[in-house]
């Protein structure tokens, strides 16, 4: 299962029942927090995801709809009891933030917290299963983009022919990496009778706050599901410009310089009270578009 969820998808000012941005992440047994904004933990709660299986969390920059209940959630972890490590990526100032916030209120969290500044662009995460790389986006302050990249074996095994020509299941992991079976006998499987081609390699892009910026869209090429922010409706092009953000259109055409299969529209202004309009301005450029819905998870294939 490889999938996001939205947790908050408004962006400065909570309204209307909208929250400021969260995002989790499953990649099958992981989960991600790509940022966390206020409340975080209340939707984590409400929406019953256990964050004690959160291994990685994400901040894309120092705003505060975007970190605010970081420390809140990181407390509460500790409350509950959790011990093992939680990796934290982001902008370098953010870990002093988290040091003075846990000095003044005299707290030890009683799990390893292994902070990571994000200082270049490239690889931050590098597993046998999935990556993760970041990417600047052009925003008031420094802020980062996150490309999440699941990984495949290039086959996959038939059931029915592995157990037909008696491949034990200690050789399986070496099927999928498209090696022939060899018995004790001497006799050779090939691997084109008892396994397939796998799907390729699927990704989902986060382009967190942004100007619209076409050369960003280099660093996110084909990716399964795209999320781009869309602040503003298209008649407010120039105050969209004035504010590191981008309308309905613009997260669009950036969609098809991408080569995105699918786009996911979030970090709507609180001037709006209704996003029918949101979805409606994007699908007329980019048909594949869906609203990021509080609640809503979203397979990325």
């Amino acid at each position: 299962m490889f999938g996001v969820t939205i947790l908050g998808n408004n962006s400065a000012l909570p309204a209307y029942d909208r929250h400021p941005t969260a995002q989790l992440v499953t990649l099958n047994e992981q989960l991600f927090l790509i940022d966390c904004g206020e409340g975080t933990q209340m939707q984590i709660s409400r929406y019953r995801i256990r964050h004690s299986k959160i291994g990685h969390i994400f901040i894309s920059h120092l705003h505060g709809d975007h970190y605010f209940g970081l420390i809140g959630l990181i407390t509460s972890m500790g409350l509950l009891g959790r011990e093992h490590p939680l990796n934290l990526y982001g902008p370098a100032a953010l870990i002093e933030i988290i040091e003075l916030q846990l000095k003044v209120a005299n707290t030890t969290l009683p799990f390893p917290l292994l902070f990571h500044p994000l200082e270049n662009e490239g690889l931050i995460l590098d597993h046998p299963k999935y990556s993760v790389s970041c990417f600047e986006t052009k925003h008031r302050i420094p802020c980062w983009g996150f490309l999440i990249s699941e990984k495949r074996n290039p086959r996959k095994i038939i059931r029915e022919k592995v157990i037909e020509y008696g491949v034990p299941a200690a050789f399986y992991d070496f099927l999928k990496k498209g090696d022939d079976y060899i018995s004790k006998s001497g006799d050779i499987v090939s691997n084109e009778l008892v396994t397939i081609a796998n799907l390729p390699d699927s990704s989902y892009a986060y382009c967190a706050d942004t100007r619209y910026t076409e050369s960003i869209a280099e660093k996110v090429m084909n990716a399964n599901l795209l999320y781009h922010e869309t602040t503003y409706l298209k008649d407010l092009e120039e105050r969209a410009i004035t504010r590191f953000h981008s309308t309905t259109i613009q997260a669009a055409n950036f969609a098809l310089k991408a080569n995105a299969q699918k786009l996911l529209i979030g970090h709507f202004s609180s001037k709006y009270e209704k996003l029918d309009e949101f979805l409606q301005e994007t699908k007329s450029v980019f048909h594949h578009t869906e609203l990021a819905i509080e609640g809503v998870s979203y397979r990325i294939d």
